[in-house]
């Protein structure tokens, strides 16, 4: 009886602390909101990139590397310097295109899949859950110090091309961002802040 007892003592002991373990970490736990407001509330510059992008039929991955440059809440530079030139300038809905002193316009209303994976960029980068939410599933893991954001997207024709793409960062600053396609093909973009001039 007494040994009934201590066993039963020793479980609600046990349990309490369980509980109160569990709810800590509930507490504890970084969510979708926060890390929306924390990129809603940062403060943009210049940052540099490296790119590799593997390609089902390539040996190796192609690589290159340059500049970002995100100007909330809409416009989004990619000055890539290396192997070759090129710009790709996001604003608003219209991509411009510039390489070889040859300049291209698109607009994204004309291409929806190409305007899933940069909206899932951009209004990240803005906080605007919102935007995100009408494209993709969401889907958070991680601590404010160190997280992981997947985005699935919602619509089939998107899946159809693109599988997901993953975020990886701390508090407000994009360490990585690979994207997935639906064939395979993929690329792993790291980012650091450029070195002060």
């Amino acid at each position: 009886m007494m040994r009934d007892r201590q066993r039963w003592g020793g479980g609600v002991i046990l349990s309490i602390f369980l509980l109160g373990f569990q709810l800590l970490t509930l507490a504890a736990q970084f969510t979708v909101a926060e890390l929306m407001s924390a990129f809603a509330d940062n403060t943009y510059g210049t940052v540099s990139f490296t790119e590799k992008k593997y390609i089902s039929i390539l040996d190796l991955p192609v690589e290159s590397s340059g500049e970002l440059l995100f100007v909330p809440p809409a416009r989004l530079e990619k000055r890539t310097l290396k192997p070759k030139a090129e710009t790709l300038v996001l604003d608003g809905d219209a991509l411009t295109i510039e390489r070889q002193a040859q300049k291209h316009t698109l607009q994204l209303k004309d291409y929806p899949e190409m305007a899933a994976m940069i909206v899932g960029i951009r209004a990240t980068l803005a906080g605007d859950r919102e935007a995100l939410e009408q494209v993709y599933h969401l889907d958070l893991e991680g601590s404010r110090d160190r997280w992981t954001l997947m985005l699935t997207p919602l619509a089939a024709r998107v899946a159809f091309v693109l599988a997901r793409i993953r975020i990886d960062g701390t508090r407000n600053e994009v360490r990585t961002v690979e994207i997935v396609l639906a064939d395979g093909d993929r690329s792993v973009m790291s980012v650091s802040k450029s070195a002060a001039p």
